[in-house]
């Protein structure tokens, strides 16, 4: 994958990667405490963890023995860009949907 945008869908493209980001929300955590809520092996999560790294979302820290793990927003910012197009089509033909039923029951 050559494009940012290529890694971050592929990395998002897994419930659990989508889950640690989601706890990751929350504040920083170790790969222990993101592990707790599912059931795999730590090794598990670490590989997920390492997919979520290698896109740009997840940073990790190193303080002594301590590896928190924290939430880098900007690849998430590139696709809410990438999506704007996307949204204003969207919201164009609700907006002609709606008129097109205003009309139709004006005029049944």
């Amino acid at each position: 994958m050559t494009d940012t945008l290529s890694a971050t869908f592929a990395a998002l493209a897994d419930p659990t990667r989508r889950a640690l980001l989601a706890q990751l929300t929350r504040g920083e955590a170790t790969v222990n405490e993101l592990a707790a809520p599912h059931a795999m092996t730590l090794p598990a999560v670490s590989r997920h963890l390492k997919v979520l790294e290698r896109a740009g979302l997840v940073v990790k820290g190193r303080q002594a023995q301590y590896r928190p793990c924290r939430l880098a927003a900007g690849p998430l910012r590139d696709v809410d860009a990438w999506m704007d197009d996307y949204r204003r089509f969207f919201a164009e033909r609700f907006d002609r949907l709606a008129e097109h039923l205003t009309t139709t029951e004006e005029n049944p």
